[in-house]
């Protein structure tokens, strides 16, 4: 009977704290549902304000914009800011780390862009009461959802494939030839 056990699986001590896997399932679970339902959102707003501003109805431009409101904040502020928080709760949490990877960065970089543009650029409500809709104000709106989509989209693709991409060095505080446990990777004696 063999008393070695299974390291593939196991993560790299980095003196760091790491979630229970359990909590870590958990978290991650809360993270893609989230993140996807935030996409959905954010598919659905792109969908809309794009029929919104081709329809020429006026009334019915009004009416999408008021549904676009709700649905902003019932749907996009909570499922951003809880992709945020679990995504952040993972990143220090895990081995994947916040600043180690370019992907988890990136990540975060896209979800922030994401907030960002749902606070500065996007105002349904105002479409929704404003004496004259403009076709620029209308496809203004039209193209600050598609940004928020496409950087949804790139974090989601990010999140499939995992670009090893390093930010940080693999062994920062390490003699460049050792390895961990002191062993060196060549010897150069006969």
């Amino acid at each position: 009977m063999s008393t070695a056990t299974n390291t593939a699986r196991r993560p790299r001590d980095t003196g760091r704290p790491t979630l229970p896997a359990r909590l870590r399932r958990a978290v991650l679970t809360v993270h893609v549902i989230s993140s996807v339902g935030l996409l959905g959102e954010v598919w659905v707003l792109v969908v809309l304000t794009t029929v919104a501003a081709r329809d020429g109805d006026t009334e019915f431009a009004r009416t999408a914009y008021r549904l676009l409101s709700v649905l902003v904040f019932a749907g996009g502020i909570p499922l951003s800011l809880t992709a945020l928080a679990t995504g952040l709760v993972l990143a220090l949490g895990t081995r994947w780390g916040l600043l180690r990877y370019v992907w988890v960065f990136a990540k975060l970089v896209a979800l922030v862009g994401v907030i960002a543009i749902g606070a500065a650029l996007f105002a349904p409500e105002e479409l929704a009461v404003a004496d004259g809709l403009t076709a620029s104000r209308q496809w203004g709106q039209t193209a600050a959802v598609t940004a928020q989509a496409v950087l949804l989209v790139t974090a989601t693709v990010l999140s499939v494939h995992k670009p090893r991409w390093r930010l940080l060095p693999r062994h920062r505080d390490r003699p460049s030839g050792s390895r961990q446990g002191g062993a060196t990777t060549r010897s150069t004696e006969p």
